[in-house]
């Protein structure tokens, strides 16, 4: 943080240098110095302008969030609450955080040891580190209470009430009291696992910048204090509560009609006109499979081991979802 603002500070007194110039450089006698030196500290002051403004907005708004305060929460973590949340973990969290292999990306497997520094190992390492926390007790949440994991998935922010990247990025606001407490209680029943390496956000002050400025997309909108999930069944309705827990809304956007690319991701596919074409059991086939029809594999960006895992009425409702005309 000490750094950032370091660099947010020098960038503001170089604009006010650039603008000074500017101002002498249209007083001049010259012509040619007022229009040349005009032009060119002019440019000058409005790049490093916009750069101080990003910056400061993506310092502003990791630094400050303004995310409600955790709330006092005791998870009973009961045998029924505890099944609930493996199931919604095994469905998405341990996309990112399982431990990670020898590529330095994860395995989707046990334990969720995290390790996985997103932004080093798809390309983007310029912006800092990103590295998916560890969720097992050997980790930082251990010195969480239940209701500060709460707000971490809530919320999008951690203990300090600073805003955590690509968690304000996913759909887990979304999700009911009731399975944001199903998954606080698997959490805290895991056996502890050694982190093998540092974890959790270092964005420089470059991924600050290009965060202000909504180059990584849209962060999820602010989420109310109590959310009640549809009522479970194979209806269009569940199914986008379906595509929520499952993480499917995080990649393909709000709405499943895919999502335009970003500076630090492509372009993800509406996948509603493939649904379209399928039967329902063509529709499973393909997603326990992870091969398309025309025999394509899903490229290695889809996660489908993970959607594989879910029930055939989580499945089915998924399905009804994507069949349905777009609200």
């Amino acid at each position: 943080m000490f750094v950032n603002t370091l660099i947010f500070l020098v960038l503001i007194a170089i604009t006010v240098g650039a603008g000074w110039l500017t101002w002498r450089a249209v007083r001049a006698k010259r012509l040619w110095v007022k229009i040349a030196g005009g032009l060119g500290a002019g440019l000058l002051t409005l790049v490093f302008a916009a750069v101080a403004f990003f910056g400061g907005k993506g310092l502003a708004s990791t630094y400050f969030p303004g995310a409600a305060p955790a709330p006092d929460l005791t998870v009973a973590g009961t045998p029924e609450q505890i099944a609930r949340g493996e199931y919604l973990v095994n469905l998405s969290c341990i996309g990112c955080h399982s431990a990670v292999g020898a590529d330095g990306r994860p395995t989707e497997a046990h334990p969720l040891s995290g390790g996985w520094n997103l932004p080093a190992t798809e390309g983007f390492g310029f912006i800092g580190d990103m590295i998916t926390e560890n969720l097992t007790p050997g980790g930082k949440l251990a010195g969480y209470s239940d209701g500060e994991i709460f707000r971490v998935l809530r919320h999008g922010v951690n203990q300090d009430g600073q805003l955590l990247g690509m968690m304000s990025l996913m759909p887990y606001k979304q999700l009911s009291n009731e399975d944001t407490e199903a998954i606080v209680a698997y959490l805290r029943s895991l056996p502890a696992a050694e982190s093998a390496g540092p974890t959790g956000d270092n964005l420089n002050f470059i991924g600050a910048a290009m965060f202000g400025a909504g180059m990584f997309g849209p962060p999820e909108p602010p989420s109310p204090d109590v959310i009640t999930a549809p009522p479970q069944g194979v209806t269009a309705e569940y199914g986008k509560y379906v595509a929520t827990f499952g993480e499917c809304r995080g990649c393909h956007g709000p709405d499943m009609t895919g999502t335009e690319a970003t500076s630090v991701s492509p372009a993800i596919p509406n996948p509603r006109p493939l649904v379209s074409t399928l039967s329902q059991e063509q529709f499973f086939e393909m997603m326990r499979s992870g091969i398309r029809p025309g025999n394509r594999l899903f490229p290695e960006t889809m996660p489908w081991q993970n959607a594989a895992k879910m029930t055939d009425d989580d499945l089915a409702a998924l399905y009804a979802y994507l069949k349905a005309p777009v609200k």
